[in-house]
This record gives C-alpha cells, structure tokens and sequence, in this order.
C-alpha cells in the first residue's frame, strides 16, 4: 500500500479526441436550428464536446443550471447585462428578451432535476432560441418537471470510447509531453480500468504525471487505479 495518497483526481485537460459523429450531428442541430438532448453517464465527455462545438460556432453556455438566480448570472456575464438591483422576476423577463435578440442557441449543461419555475424558464428560452440540455438521464424521475417537453428535442447519446478513442487521447498526451511515452505500452489496461469512460484515463494520467509510479512494475497501473478510488472517496461531498 503507498504511504501517501496523491491527489489523482484531478484530471489532465487532455486534446479533444473522437466523438467525430456527435460533433457532426450538433452541428447540423446548430445549422438547422433545431432543439438538442445530449445524454451520457458522467464522465463520457459531455461537457468536453460541448467545448469543442463551441470552438466551431456560436453557442450560448450556461453551466450553471441548477437554480435560476445562477442561470442568470451566467447568462447576464456573457451578454454583458447588468443586474442593477433587479429582482429575479425582473433578470428573467428582460434575459429572456436579451436571448430572444442575440438569437443563438442556448446550452444548459449539467441539467438535473428541474422544478417548476426552472423548467418554465427553460420553456420560455427554447420558445424564443433553439436549446441544447446537456444531461446524464432523460427519465422523468431524473430531470423533473422539465420531462414532458423532451419530445422536442433531437436526442445525441454519448457511448464509452472505444479502444482507439483511448489510445488516441493518450498518443496525443505523449505528443505534448503530459505523460511518459511509455505509458502508451499499458493501452489496453488503461481502457480496460476506464471502461470507457474518459474522465477515469484523465485523473490516472494526471497520477501519472505526478510522479511515482512505475508503470512496468507488475501491479504498478493498478495501485495507481487504488489511489484515485481512494482519493475520489476522500473528496465525495
């Protein structure tokens, strides 16, 4: 057991890589103007498309969606909107005729439970621009109130990454030096312990980059693997 846990699960900020059917996808959503629901379990990469679309056009982001106070603060900053002392009734109404106006598409990422006054609000926002919900469950139980209008939306699922999505992520982190080149000779292992999902290879490679790990040694990558369950359970809320 090593002696001390290092802090693995922060993770690499690792190249945009795959997914080449997703970004085709949102951007005919984006050309078309059409409403879209992207769903994956947590750490699939979600919010990391959403980046990369976002470099190709214009989009609206919103991370913070789970109370409306926030969602207007976010969205205030990027259209430069003073709140001046308005009450919350009085920041949604002239937000909503702000976004009317700017007329780009609006995503909220992270959505989870919504209740009434969130759900109306995002109502009233996708009546007026087209809206992206970037969530890990479409079910009622999960997103909430919002739930009856996801018949509007055109859903684009995220799955795993493949063997290759893996080990072109860690191919380009050996490009820029992130990780030792010799991490590439554990591919395989490294897939097999992310089941796909590639936020674990990011929080492993930034254990990675850290220091004291011997990859070769035989139960060198799994210790590495205990540490960052370890510490994931030391940071839970």
């Amino acid at each position: 057991m090593s002696a001390k846990v290092p802090n693995t699960t922060r993770s690499l900020d690792p190249p945009f890589v795959g997914r080449r059917g997703e970004v085709k996808r949102l951007l005919q959503l984006h050309a078309h103007r059409k409403h879209g629901l992207i769903l994956g379990p947590a750490g699939v990469g979600k919010s990391t498309l959403i980046r990369h679309v976002a470099g190709q056009v214009n989009l609206l982001m919103c991370p913070q969606t789970t109370r409306l106070s926030d969602i207007c603060g976010a969205m205030e900053q990027q259209l430069g909107l003073e709140a001046d002392g308005q009450h919350l009734v009085q920041r949604k109404n002239r937000l909503l005729r702000a976004l009317a106006a700017a007329d780009q598409t609006v995503v909220f990422d992270g959505v989870g439970w919504t209740t009434p006054k969130l759900s109306s609000f995002i109502e009233g926002v996708n009546q007026r621009v087209p809206v992206w919900i970037v969530t890990r469950s479409e079910h009622s139980w999960d997103i909430g109130h919002f739930w009856p209008l996801l018949t509007r939306f055109t859903r684009v699922e995220l799955e795993p990454f493949r063997l290759a999505d893996t080990s072109g992520l860690m191919g380009r982190l050996a490009e820029t030096g992130d990780i030792p080149a010799s991490a590439l000779q554990a591919a395989h292992s490294w897939h097999r312990l992310s089941a796909g999902v590639p936020r674990v290879p990011g929080e492993l490679l930034a254990g990675v980059a850290t220091g004291g790990y011997d990859l070769h040694a035989r139960f060198g990558l799994k210790l590495l693997d205990l540490d960052r369950r370890i510490q994931r359970l030391y940071c839970r809320d």
